[in-house]
């Protein structure tokens, strides 16, 4: 049904708040799954029905006219009450809830994530499932813009006041070195400076906090190459090309090669990471934590346990939160 000029829709606000967020039209549509010309169509009726500009759409970047600032704040109330009330029918009876919008670290692809959707499918027999898997940092963007209900994924400090936290799993950095290369336990970080680290790129935020944590050390250690993927660099560390710091989750997620490496603490200060469950605090009322009470008996059986039953030394430094 198109909508008609002169009425105030829901998905009017959506599109509105969506380009007022990216400032563009294009960017916006790309964020929808839109057509710039239904964008652009949306944003026109709802100038119509409030009777003023709210946008400039000459402008590059588009930017907000004074009434559009009005709107700003006007519509995310209505978003987020058009929220509150899907949350509240959804949970006075979890058959309503038609469409659940959740992010997934991709270090839970394989295992954690099938059986979690398979556990509430079973639940909310009615709703459709939207799945992203990303990088953490990308997972925390699209939940602050809005387009994600719920993200599993490690938690990036400054967390905002609109933020609903559920840690979840704590987990150690580790050193991954070519089988045998490391044999004197007492100098281990002068035998792996033998070989150049193969380094977790800096353009994630695990990257960046590996790499803040040597700096702060002043630990410089030399390298060849910058990867993004735990199967490239594992093999690499396999094949004597180098050593790596990485987390139990990421050595489990390329297991081939466990034959290949030796796995051990950090030769310098510890370094850890908390994977959470975030969601937009206040909006989705029980089920955030309903969820992450479904998903820490499936972590400890699909992560936690193999990794301490393989790695014995993990044992307090792997743990459910």
């Amino acid at each position: 049904m198109v909508d008609s000029p002169g009425r105030i829709t829901l998905w009017g606000i959506e599109v509105f708040m969506a380009a007022a967020d990216e400032r563009s039209i294009s960017a916006a549509a790309r964020r929808l799954g839109a057509s710039p010309s239904t964008v652009s169509q949306q944003l026109t009726n709802l100038e119509s029905a409030v009777g003023a500009t709210l946008l400039d759409r000459n402008a590059r970047p588009v930017r907000l006219t004074k009434a559009g600032e009005i709107m700003q704040r006007r519509a995310q109330a209505i978003l987020n009450e058009a929220a509150q009330a899907r949350a509240e029918l959804a949970m006075s009876d979890l058959s309503m809830l038609t469409r659940f919008r959740l992010g997934m670290i991709e270090d839970f692809e394989a295992d954690v994530t099938p059986r979690l959707l398979t556990h509430m499918a079973g639940e909310l027999k009615g709703c459709q499932f939207l799945l992203e898997t990303g990088a953490s940092h990308h997972l925390h963007d699209l939940l602050d813009a809005r387009t994600l209900d719920v993200i599993v994924a490690a938690e990036i400090g400054g967390e905002a006041d609109w933020v609903e936290l559920h840690p979840l799993l704590r987990e150690p950095f580790v050193v991954a070195a070519p089988k045998g290369a490391v044999r004197d336990p007492d100098n281990v970080l002068r035998q792996l400076k033998r070989l150049p680290l193969i380094q977790y790129t800096p353009r994630h935020y695990m990257g960046r906090l590996i790499n803040s944590h040597l700096a702060r050390q002043n630990i410089a250690l030399p390298h060849r190459f910058e990867l993004d993927s735990y199967h490239a660099i594992l093999a690499m560390v396999g094949q004597g090309q180098g050593w790596t710091i990485l987390t139990p989750l990421a050595l489990q997620r390329a297991q081939r090669f466990a034959s290949q490496i030796d796995v051990f603490d950090l030769p310098f200060e510890p370094l850890s990471r908390t994977i959470s469950l975030t969601a937009r605090k206040g909006i989705l009322q029980d089920m955030p934590t309903n969820v992450a009470a479904t998903l820490k008996p499936i972590l400890q059986e699909v992560i936690v346990g193999p990794a301490l039953a393989q790695h014995g030394f993990l044992k307090g430094k792997l743990t459910l939160l």
